[in-house]
């Protein structure tokens, strides 16, 4: 009776290797870039997206952004935090402060501000929202400053300091931390 089960089971199990290895194949950065099949796949996040004991001085509900661990943490109940891999401003763009969200886009337009216009001429004036967009699928407006906590199109600069002062996370990050989080909440940014 085993026997009689062991062969389709290995059928099975072999059909299902052969389409995870093509699948595989099928995966290029332009499915997080480009909207593709596997724009949210959690996969995708070179630092995923964890619950952490948090120690911090911040009430339950505050977004605190470390620089220099290029992680954002949500600060939840009882001592723990979700913590999130975030692309931080290059050398001369970080910053720090209390700030608090002042507005939620879903899909936002892009229009480079003129500093930024004067460094990199070569950018579009404006960009309407969607996939090809540098702000990804939601962006988090911080104050009266320039800068939000956004998604992003390049999922690889994750981790690193590359951006001219906004803080990116992948799609599906910033999409779970759009839905947690209101207007009015409090951000607050560590640079150290």
């Amino acid at each position: 009776m085993i026997r009689f089960f062991a062969a389709p089971i290995a059928a099975i199990a072999l059909l299902s290797a052969i389409a995870g290895g093509a699948r595989a194949e099928e995966f290029d950065s332009r499915d997080i870039m480009g909207g593709g099949p596997n724009f949210f796949r959690s996969g995708a996040n070179p630092v995923p997206r964890t619950t952490v004991n948090y120690n911090g001085a911040y009430a339950p509900g505050t977004i605190v952004v470390n620089t220099s661990e290029r992680r954002l943490y949500l600060v939840l109940q009882n001592g723990q935090a979700l913590r999130y891999g975030i692309g931080v401003g290059r050398d001369g763009f970080r910053w720090g402060g209390v700030h608090k969200i002042t507005a939620k886009k879903e899909w936002p337009d892009w229009t480079p501000p003129s500093q930024m216009l004067a460094r990199r001429p070569d950018l579009p004036r404006h960009m309407k929202g969607g996939v090809d967009n540098p702000l990804g699928a939601r962006a988090m407006y911080l104050g009266s400053t320039l800068y939000r906590i956004h998604g992003s199109n390049e999922p690889e600069t994750i981790g690193q300091a590359v951006s001219s002062g906004c803080f990116r996370m992948t799609n599906d990050d910033v999409s779970d931390l759009y839905g947690r989080v209101g207007v009015g909440t409090t951000v607050v940014v560590l640079n150290n």
